[in-house]
């Protein structure tokens, strides 16, 4: 299992990628009961979907149920 600091490292990583200006944390027990992020980044558009299902980006997502 990851350190709670590797998580969020990654989903901030996300949130700066994805164009976010604000970013806002929530964390209990230190990041292990919870990591709670809202921003305000663009996200992946709906015709971008399909490639986040392709072998080759992701081993974490394998039907559009998981995101």
């Amino acid at each position: 299992m990851d350190r709670p600091a590797s998580a969020l490292k990654e989903i901030l990583e996300n949130s700066v990628d994805a164009g976010a200006g604000e970013i806002n944390i929530q964390l209990a027990q230190g990041g292990i009961k919870l990591i709670g992020v809202a921003d305000n980044g663009a996200g992946i558009s709906k015709n971008d979907l399909p490639l986040a299902l392709t072998p080759h980006a992701t081993s974490k997502i394998n039907t559009l149920e998981d995101l």
